[in-house]
């Protein structure tokens, strides 16, 4: 079995991954958000 270290792994492409995946969620979020206060506010 091969040693290891814990925190010894590189996880920049995890990190980067990560990073970019919670930016989309954000932003789709509120997007979603704007559409359903533009509804609310001129379809009703």
């Amino acid at each position: 079995m091969a040693d290891f270290k814990p925190g010894s792994m590189d996880i920049t492409t995890q990190t980067q991954t990560f990073e970019g995946f919670i930016k989309f969620t954000i932003r789709a979020v509120v997007v979603i958000f704007f559409i359903l206060l533009f509804m609310a506010i001129f379809w009703s």
